[in-house]
């Protein structure tokens, strides 16, 4: 499971992998950018958000990309790059001092693995700044989060599960299709919009999977 196994060079295509490798790539270019939309929607009056991003994994022509479409609607997207676990509060704090409104943690194990030591501290700081931000995982905002937009955490494992149990029946790598999420979820706390002074528009509050109140 990554975030976009052609783009990093895992396989050779969705259809036919090739090699010894398949799995789940997770749409996360195209997903980033649906989340950025749903996070400048959901705090309309912003004209400078922040993404941070995993230095090590995203490639420089992504955020030029949510760059350019964040300055289409007349906003200034600032992009954090973190190498490691110790550098996410330093690079939160940088966000909110260079005047960031919001954050869009793009797709990464490295923020927001739902229960995971890395998302804890993301979280509880976030909580401090008061900042609104969206993550990839529909658990996170379960969790305390403001907004959480993509395929499930628990369920990306399952369909796992079963590539693996396809290759444990004798299927080679190379033969099973790389697949990709069925279905996406955007899940809206307002319960953490309430507790740092935000009120989510009602027009993106009626579009979501779930809301928690």
């Amino acid at each position: 499971m990554t975030e976009d196994m052609v783009a990093a060079g895992l396989v050779a295509s969705l259809a036919r992998p090739g090699g010894n490798i398949t799995g789940i790539s997770l749409l996360s270019p195209e997903l980033d950018s649906k989340r950025q939309g749903l996070l400048i929607e959901a705090v309309p009056n912003a004209r400078r958000i922040a993404a941070l991003s995993d230095a090590n994994v995203t490639p420089p022509h992504h955020t030029q990309m949510l760059q350019y479409a964040a300055r289409s609607r007349g906003i200034e997207l600032l992009v954090f790059g973190v190498r490691a676990p110790d550098e996410i509060i330093s690079s939160i704090d940088a966000a909110m001092a260079s005047g960031a409104e919001a954050l869009n943690f793009l797709a990464t194990p490295l923020f927001s693995v739902p229960g995971s030591s890395n998302n804890g501290i993301v979280m509880e700081r976030i909580a401090t700044t008061r900042l609104p931000a969206i993550f990839q995982w529909p658990e996170t905002a379960e969790a305390g989060a403001l907004m959480g937009y993509g395929p499930r955490f628990t369920e990306m494992y399952r369909q796992r599960a079963r590539i693996a149990a396809k290759i444990l029946r004798g299927v080679r790598p190379a033969d099973i299709p790389v697949e990709q999420p069925a279905r996406f979820e955007l899940v809206i706390n307002l319960k953490a919009a309430k507790a740092i002074g935000r009120e989510v528009p009602a027009s993106l509050v009626l579009r979501a999977d779930e809301v928690i109140e």
